[in-house]
């Protein structure tokens, strides 16, 4: 009772403060996403996402080995194909010798104890821009869970420690472990995309891979953002079919998401804070309108707070030189 509780004593200093620090951002922490293409002669610059490119594999290593450095472990590729190698299939996907196989044996060499996580989905390689095969207009699950199942095997084979399906397909978890499994892959890991919401916050991401749809939306298979029980069933079904690493995407407008995954599932939670995120803090901090630095750090610690254990930011150089510096 006042005055004999007074909660300011505990803000008094900046000793105190950090004495009494709940939440603890580190590099540790940080996954950093990589666009890697092969239709370019040098890396690009992606308009939306001032900072950030596409990378050639000759751009890539420098990048790679400049977050080593940092003390970033661990980094999310995605592959951005030339449009003649698409199709309904997402044929591509699978070729031992492509862009995303080849770039995860590259950086294995460049650095074998960094951590690849890659991403399993078919919009890259769809001429629809979809995250499925299309039958008759619809994105249809089982057939398109058989594909990104023996993409994922693919990626194993190349040398990726973590396969990331981000497609929300159902099944497709348990397809892909029972796949790792009986092709003697058993220590790859799967960091399912769990609750990923029909967002508007992915454009940039878009322009950065091509990979808008060529008609229609994502909500047939990506969630609704009214709903949150729903994010607590795809957890658990995750969970039984296999998955290692929960993933809630966008991250900011759903911390409520990711604090309810981590207190239900007790198990690695990871937040994707995604590329409209970035662009927003990114353009109010070019305007003057913010303090761009703080605001980037106290966006993360929004994530530790509400559980996340891994965020995978488009800031994560930005931070691990901030935190390198401190």
């Amino acid at each position: 009772m006042f005055p004999y509780q007074r909660g300011r004593r505990m803000r008094m200093s900046d000793g105190v403060r950090s004495l009494m620090r709940e939440n603890h951002l580190r590099v540790d922490d940080l996954m950093m996403p990589i666009f890697v293409a092969d239709d370019m002669a040098d890396k690009q610059p992606i308009a939306s996402m001032p900072g950030y490119y596409r990378h050639t594999l000759e751009t890539l290593e420098k990048e790679i080995i400049q977050a080593s450095e940092l003390g970033i472990k661990a980094v999310n590729l995605y592959a951005k194909v030339a449009d003649d190698l698409k199709d309904n299939m997402g044929t591509e996907a699978l070729n031992a010798e492509g862009l995303m196989q080849t770039t995860v044996r590259k950086i294995k060499e460049w650095n074998p104890d960094l951590l690849v996580f890659t991403d399993v989905a078919l919009d890259p390689y769809s001429t629809y821009g979809h995250d499925g095969v299309v039958q008759d207009g619809e994105i249809v699950n089982d057939e398109t869970v058989d594909i990104l199942a023996q993409m994922a095997l693919s990626h194993a084979q190349a040398g990726a420690d973590f396969v990331a399906p981000s497609d929300m397909m159902d099944g497709r978890v348990l397809a892909i472990r029972e796949i790792l499994e009986n092709n003697r892959f058993g220590n790859v890991g799967i960091m399912s995309y769990t609750a990923k919401y029909a967002s508007s916050f992915y454009g940039p991401f878009r322009d950065a891979l091509d990979s808008a749809p060529g008609f229609g939306d994502k909500k047939s298979y990506q969630m609704d953002y009214a709903n949150a029980l729903e994010a607590l069933r795809e957890a658990e079904q995750d969970m039984y079919e296999g998955a290692d690493i929960l993933m809630v995407k966008p991250g900011m407008p759903y911390l409520d998401i990711l604090y309810r995954v981590k207190e239900f599932a007790k198990m690695p939670v990871a937040v994707y804070q995604v590329s409209g995120e970035y662009a927003m803090l990114k353009a109010a901090g070019e305007k003057g309108w913010i303090d761009y630095e703080k605001c980037m750090l106290e966006s993360l610690y929004a994530f530790k707070r509400a559980g996340a254990d891994i965020i995978n930011t488009y800031f994560a150089m930005e931070v691990a030189g901030l935190l390198k510096d401190a």
